[in-house]
């Protein structure tokens, strides 16, 4: 409202939330009743609405935001309004979703009603047309809550859809936008009776907020993706797909690469091929003067370095790079808050390490996903269909991108995945789901289930468990082929599989911890939990002999679930989603 105080801007908002989540209630009533002929309709005039405002909404977020660049989030605008349209046009998501008319069970769409979805300021307009779009074929109404710095070009996208989709027979309130945005105001709408989903793509506290808001929600984790180069690799596509996926729109994908792991034959090749896409490789003393810029001590990422250029990064750290350079690349040796650069960026700088060896590559990689980045994605060059194939087992994430940019190949831009603005990293990154997330999340599905056997024939007198017939499923069509037909190695056995964990846990801990690493052949290290003490249960327990080297989210959640603590000091390295689930419930004992 214009003219109110900051006093009352909390008032106003959480005022704003509860009108707009009424109004959406009502339409969402009334959209319930549309076939999807009409959902369709309104879809398609939204489409064509969007499509020629891609350049001007990238230029207004640029403005606003001061994030990115207007080439990169045109293309994003781009992908919302059309790879995404074209995509989920012919979906059905209204009404019977099934054709066979004898089918035992007929599956029945149900819209969740109203979305409230939360806009993030790094993705600020793409993420808008992706989310309306997704919402409104789903047959729901949707509430927009942009971040206080996106404000105008995100309402300004949704006041473009929701008259375009008004003029297709849209209810009056389809598609709003709060323009007194405020955490009180978001939270109120996260928690409104009347809404039935959140879409939440923002920090780690929103998402938070969003999961604890008492409604279901789909909520995105941290990403700090790796991408290794194997020594099999096309080293000069791989440099230039790094970069790439690197530097699209200066970095503020949470997809996009935040280290290179270098199989050590390859490793200086690769750089140099770096260097000629456009990558200054920094010393010693120009990385750690950047890192003290970048990253405060508390080990949080300083926001002025966000979505900036890499010559803008430089000037502003003191740092001289070459004129048309693309990316600041430092050269690490570990992983955690003594290098505060191996974390995720949201910028065009890269870590770089160098490792002999595919299981020495594959430890790195897995060190740089527990210090944040658990059920993200991760990029691998290789030739070697084995080894990807290895890598795809081991890892834990949810997205691999093979031979491609991460940041682009994880949403769906330059690979099959189902493109999308919100990427779920599963129960690793503490998500519900590690979909790409699309119109099917915001469905409820009714099943109408005939009897296929009477309950006499279910259940016979006098017939025991083992002698009744089982059931047999119908036979089901062979599934169409998703890739090309080419010879495929067979999958690890279980016995390899539990060779190549020993390995790489080995590597870990050779890597954590020189001094009480395995020979090799052993089994892995032990868990780096610290050993239940002998307290009570009731209370976290906070003794155990010695600190452990590493700490995860994982790990602090299984400590919680058998009532210890985790005793660290100086040099344990804590995972940021660790550090603060860990000190929420009190569990570090320092010594």
């Amino acid at each position: 409202m214009p003219g109110t105080s900051l006093a009352d801007r909390d008032l106003s908002s959480i005022q704003q939330a509860r009108g707009l989540a009424a109004r959406a209630a009502a339409a969402a009533r009334e959209l319930a009743g549309f076939t999807q002929e009409r959902i369709d309709a309104i879809l398609e005039a939204m489409h064509q609405a969007a499509l020629p405002l891609a350049e001007e909404w990238a230029r207004l977020a640029v403005e606003e935001t001061g994030f990115g660049n207007v080439t990169d989030k045109k293309l994003k605008n781009l992908f919302s309004t059309v790879d995404l349209y074209h995509h989920i046009r012919e979906m059905k998501t209204i009404g019977v979703l099934g054709s066979d008319p004898h089918a035992p069970v007929v599956e029945i769409a149900s819209p969740v009603g109203v979305v409230a979805a939360i806009i993030p300021s790094t993705n600020p307009t793409s993420t808008a047309i992706y989310k309306i779009f997704i919402s409104v074929k789903a047959g729901n109404a949707v509430v927009l809550s942009p971040h206080p710095h996106a404000q105008s070009c995100i309402a300004r996208v949704a006041a473009t859809l929701a008259q375009a989709a008004e003029s297709a027979g849209a209810p009056p309130g389809t598609i709003t936008c709060m323009t007194e945005p405020a955490l009180e105001g978001t939270n109120e709408l996260m928690r409104h009776k009347s809404v039935g989903v959140i879409l939440a793509t923002g920090g780690t506290g929103l998402v938070r907020a969003a999961y604890s808001s008492g409604k279901p929600a789909f909520g995105v984790g941290p990403g700090n993706v790796p991408a290794f180069v194997d020594r099999t690799a096309d080293v000069a596509k791989a440099a230039r797909d790094i970069l790439s996926g690197k530097c699209f729109d200066n970095g503020v994908l949470c997809s996009s690469e935040n280290a290179v792991v270098a199989d050590a034959p390859i490793a200086e090749t690769l750089a140099s091929e770096m260097i000629a896409a456009g990558a200054c490789f920094l010393d010693d003393e120009e990385a750690a003067r950047l890192a003290r810029f970048a990253v405060h001590d508390d080990g949080s990422l300083n926001t002025a370095i966000v979505g900036k250029s890499a010559e803008t990064i430089a000037r502003m750290s003191g740092l001289t790079a070459p004129p048309g350079t693309r990316c600041l690349v430092a050269r690490l040796s570990g992983v955690g808050r003594e290098h505060p650069l191996s974390r995720e960026k949201l910028s065009p700088i890269l870590a770089f390490y160098a490792e002999d060896g595919w299981e020495a590559c594959c430890a790195r990689v897995l060190e740089i996903l527990q210090y944040g980045g658990m059920g993200h994605t991760m990029a691998i060059h290789s030739q070697d269909r084995d080894l990807i194939m290895k890598f795809a087992l081991a890892k834990p994430v949810f997205r691999i991108c093979v031979n491609t940019p991460a940041s682009v190949g994880a949403v769906g831009l330059t690979t099959a995945l189902e493109p999308s603005m919100t990427l779920g990293c599963g129960a690793l990154g503490g998500n519900i789901t590690s979909d790409n997330i699309m119109p099917r999340h915001l469905l409820n599905l009714k099943r109408v289930a005939f009897e296929t056997r009477t309950f006499q024939e279910a259940a016979p007198e006098e017939t025991t468990v083992a002698a009744a017939e089982p059931r047999r499923a119908p036979a089901l069509p062979p599934a169409p082929a998703l890739i090309p037909p080419r010879t495929t190695p067979p999958p690890p056995t279980a016995p390899e599989m539990q060779e190549l964990r020993s390995r790489v846990m080995s590597a870990v801990e050779r890597r954590i911890n020189p001094a009480r690493a395995h020979p090799s052949g052993a089994s892995p290290a032990a868990p780096v939990a610290a050993a239940p003490s002998t307290r009570p249960a009731g209370r976290v327990q906070r003794q155990s002999p010695t600190p452990v080297p590493f700490v995860s989210e994982a790990d602090v959640r299984q400590a919680l679930l058998e009532n210890r603590c985790i005793v660290i000091d100086a040099r344990t390295i804590i995972t940021p989603s660790a550090r603060d689930l860990g000190q929420e419930h009190r569990v570090f004992q320092h010594i």
